[in-house]
């Protein structure tokens, strides 16, 4: 579509050559009523299409008005394009919520999926090398990007939001040095006790024998950790004293994790149930999400190795309101004001891994993720009702304060379809097929790409260890469970597996409340 403006013609397609040959007070008209138009190309439906129409006209009927009027429109501010660093599960969802956002005229993924381009949620720019801020601050640039969320920790860790910053590009995510809560256990852990935040007891070594020697006058279970990012993997629960000393050696002897785990922290085992609990921060304010959890175990009844998460749930009965506000006063609030403290400002997503004690019914922290956790971010974006673009454009400048979200009633329910033999080796380029009739289960299921590509007859093949984040939304978890299995079932992978059991502790809970 193209629209007369000043003797010149323009596409009204969201790029920023028209926005930067355009009056602001009329991209704000413009963009206000692009949602209307993305919607309508979604659904084919007429009533939808007439009222972009409709809105169109009216834009037109008013253009000669409105492009004579030069003054600055705060609302014009408020749309803007949104890139998206990574490409797995978690930032398809990311994807997914911010092109639903009324402001955001535009979303771009880098280096993003297969899936993630093929469902329309994002433009995949797959030649951006992430790695190299100069790459990213110049597309950023010519795209005119207002926003940029990071979403694997890895970039962070490599400072790649203090680039964008120092180059005023609002980023939403941490520094490097704040990212140091997910990049350092033993920093974390540090942290932890100097503010008095409730955690596991621990002691960290960087010689094996010391550490045995530890593990041995403790005794078992056991936790046995990484100090660095190590993917997901360097986290062991020995139930045994050899499978304690076995990590001990992998890390510090044989060094598995290369310099990730050059130092090992020991931490006691804690019985209890997991939940994971997040919150927005912007350097002084915090605010919670809605609380999920997820099922680290690959196995189903939560055995076998642990991974980087088979399934989750949003909400989750555990976090109740009262729990959500001892988290919140005992472990977030002092973490934002610690961090501020070391010279260290936190901004972006605190995740925090919580244990539940069972003993005390006290939440412990047990690690920090400094991003969105996956695959439980699937389940509150598709929960989400607010835009998400503006909420996190609000924590990257330091605007949090008085910030509220919109939730949906119901619950929502992922299951991760992983590849045969994760989180060991696997094969990769296996074929998926049938994913669209598995969307088509219900309106409410959406399939998030995690890790695919397309071969060379068009077909979806698998090319990492979790690659499909089965989705869905329903009055309530029964209902969400129901429907995300029934769309797994759909999805043709022979080489594929997935739990069976997501969402157990939540119905068992619920079952035996039932029975008095």
């Amino acid at each position: 579509m193209a629209l007369a403006c000043s003797n010149s013609i323009h596409l009204l397609d969201g790029h920023s050559n028209f926005l930067s040959s355009t009056p602001k007070s009329f991209t704000s008209l413009c963009f206000r009523v692009r949602p209307i138009k993305r919607v309508a190309q979604k659904s084919g439906s007429s009533s939808f299409a007439r009222l972009w129409r409709k809105n169109n006209q009216s834009a037109m009927l008013v253009f000669n008005a409105i492009a004579s009027n030069n003054e600055p429109s705060s609302a014009s501010e408020e749309n803007i394009a949104v890139l998206v660093i990574g490409g797995g599960g978690r930032e398809h969802a990311l994807c997914y919520a911010l092109q639903r956002s009324p402001s955001c005229v535009s979303v771009f993924c880098a280096p993003g999926n297969a899936g993630i381009s093929d469902s329309g949620d994002a433009t995949c720019i797959e030649d951006l090398d992430i790695s190299d801020s100069s790459a990213v601050i110049a597309f950023c640039r010519e795209r005119s990007i207002g926003l940029v969320v990071v979403g694997p920790e890895a970039p962070l860790v490599a400072g790649l939001a203090n680039d964008l910053v120092k180059a005023g590009i609002p980023t939403f995510g941490p520094s490097s040095e704040a990212a140091a809560l997910e990049g350092s256990k033993d920093f974390m852990k540090r942290l932890c006790d100097k503010y008095d935040i409730p955690t596991a007891k621990y002691r960290t070594f960087t010689d094996p024998s010391a550490a045995k020697a530890y593990i041995e006058a403790e005794g078992v279970p056991i936790v046995v950790k990484a100090d660095g990012l190590a993917a997901g993997k360097g986290v062991i629960v020995a139930m045994t004293m050899d499978e304690a000393f076995e990590a001990v050696d992998s890390m510090l002897v044989k060094n598995v994790f290369g310099s990730a785990g050059c130092r090992v922290i020991i931490e006691e085992y804690l019985e209890g149930e997991e939940a994971s609990f997040f919150a927005l921060v912007d350097g002084v304010h915090a605010i919670p999400l809605e609380s999920a959890q997820d099922h680290k175990r690959v196995g189903d009844g939560d055995t076998g190795s642990n991974t980087g998460g088979m399934g989750a749930y949003s909400p989750a009965p555990i976090l109740t309101k009262e729990v959500e506000s001892v988290v919140m006063k005992s472990v977030i609030l002092p973490t934002v004001k610690g961090m501020a403290a070391e010279g260290r400002k936190f901004v972006g997503v605190l995740y925090a891994g919580l244990m539940i004690e069972k003993k005390s019914g006290i939440p412990k922290l047990i690690e920090y993720n400094v991003r969105f956790g996956d695959p439980e971010c699937q389940v509150l974006m598709v929960r989400l009702e607010s835009d998400l673009a503006q909420v996190l454009l609000s924590a990257s400048m330091g605007k949090l304060s008085g910030v509220s979200l919109e939730w949906s009633q119901g619950s929502a329910m992922v299951v991760v379809m992983a590849s045969e033999g994760y989180p060991g080796s696997y094969k990769k380029g296996t074929v998926i097929q049938n994913l669209k009739a598995a969307e088509e289960v219900a309106p409410s299921v959406r399939i998030f790409h995690a890790g695919t590509a397309l071969d060379s007859e068009g077909n979806f093949v698998a090319t990492g260890g979790r690659v499909l984040g089965v989705t869905a939304k329903g009055k309530d978890l029964e209902e969400a469970r129901d429907r995300a299995y029934q769309a797994v079932e759909q999805v043709n992978w022979p080489a594929g597996f997935f739990r069976r059991d997501i969402g157990w502790r939540a119905l068992a809970r619920k079952q035996c409340a039932a029975r008095g």
